[in-house]
């Protein structure tokens, strides 16, 4: 009798994998498509460079510079990115960025011509840029 009860065992142990090895096809594809999508995943924050983001064409457009704003970034046509950028190593260069308070330049004479006032904040410059831009 003790061997039957060793059998016995041993065939519900073999039965149980069997039934779960035979599971449905469904379920092994979903599996399957998980794995490789995180293979996937794993693989694009691994060294790979993501997409680019889409460049707003307006900001991408050359515009040629009034004379007043020439004086401070070039005649050549700029980008608005590379005009704010050139205007802002003119601060740098010349010191004109208000010790007291960085977000506010104190215009020199070419800046004034662009401004229009002695002062104006970092904010206000793209604004004042516009009129100066074509």
């Amino acid at each position: 009798m003790a061997t039957k009860a060793k059998t016995g065992t041993a065939e519900t142990s073999k039965s149980a994998p069997d039934k779960q090895s035979k599971g449905s096809k469904a379920q092994k594809a979903i599996e399957a498509k998980a794995e490789a999508e995180t293979a996937k995943t794993k693989n694009d924050k691994a060294g790979q460079v993501p997409p680019m983001k889409k460049v707003n064409a307006a900001l991408a457009k050359p515009l040629k510079p009034s004379d007043q704003l020439a004086a401070v970034v070039g005649k050549e046509p700029l980008p608005r990115t590379a005009v704010v950028s050139k205007v802002w190593e003119y601060i740098r260069k010349h010191n004109l960025q208000n010790p007291e308070n960085k977000r506010e330049i104190l215009a020199d004479e070419k800046l004034k011509a662009v401004f229009g006032k002695d002062k104006a904040t970092m904010f206000e410059m793209n604004k004042l840029f516009s009129a100066h831009l074509s």
